[in-house]
């Protein structure tokens, strides 16, 4: 056989082995996407069920989700494993932090740990600064329903959180792009303390009112 000869069908098996290959991760990246669209949409259900004080509804979908998460791992780190850094597993894993940070604090005032939920920590930090904008929704339903205290709480995680994320000061193309998400927590927290600030002290100045407009009545009655 010439060396040219040779040389093309070496070529031939070569591509045939790359070709077979790149099929191979092209089928698991589909079956990685479909995942991750599901993760997605479990994880704003489990939000939306969360605000309605579904606890139930949320942790099961939560759970759901939790399972995707875990069988993309399994399965990318056998054969795959550069499909964890895509952004859209990272969106996806963003998505369910959030809904399970956000979950974690409504109904038991505590943070999930990143290990615990097997995330990686971008899209975990990512997930955290998102939840500070459905924390600010509870802030403001406690602000109409009179729970004051509750908001006053939950403003503290906001801002706690914020302090957190404004020391993860790294490059965008290692946090996925926290540092813009960190600048809109900012605006949240301050926007918020401020409307519970004027509504707490709204509240106060009506109870003055209020027991004043009493005393007076009390005095006119008595004369």
């Amino acid at each position: 056989m010439s060396t040219t000869k040779k040389s093309s069908t070496k070529l031939d098996k070569i591509a045939d082995r790359i070709r077979s290959r790149l099929a191979e991760k092209d089928a698991a990246r589909e079956i990685c996407l479909k995942s991750c669209r599901e993760i997605i949409r479990l994880s704003s259900t489990s939000i939306r069920a969360t605000h309605r004080g579904d606890k139930e509804t949320a942790l099961k979908l939560i759970n759901s989700a939790a399972s995707l998460v875990e069988q993309i791992q399994t399965d990318s780190k056998r054969k795959h494993n550069d499909l964890l850094s895509a952004n859209y597993v990272h969106d996806s894993f963003k998505e369910y932090a959030e809904a399970s940070i956000t979950y974690s604090i409504i109904f038991n005032r505590e943070i999930p740990d990143p290990d615990e939920l097997t995330v990686a920590y971008p899209a975990y930090l990512n997930g955290l600064a998102e939840s500070v904008g459905e924390l600010r929704r509870y802030v403001l339903d406690g602000l109409r329903t009179g729970k004051f205290d509750a908001a006053e709480d939950l403003l503290e995680i906001m801002d706690h959180i914020y302090s957190v994320l404004v020391t993860m000061d790294f490059p965008d193309a290692i946090t996925y792009g926290l540092r813009r998400n960190t600048d809109s927590v900012r605006g949240i927290v301050e926007k918020t303390r401020g409307e519970l600030t004027l509504v707490i002290h709204n509240n106060l100045l009506q109870e003055k009112i209020s027991v004043l407009s009493s005393k007076l009545s009390n005095s006119t009655d008595q004369t």
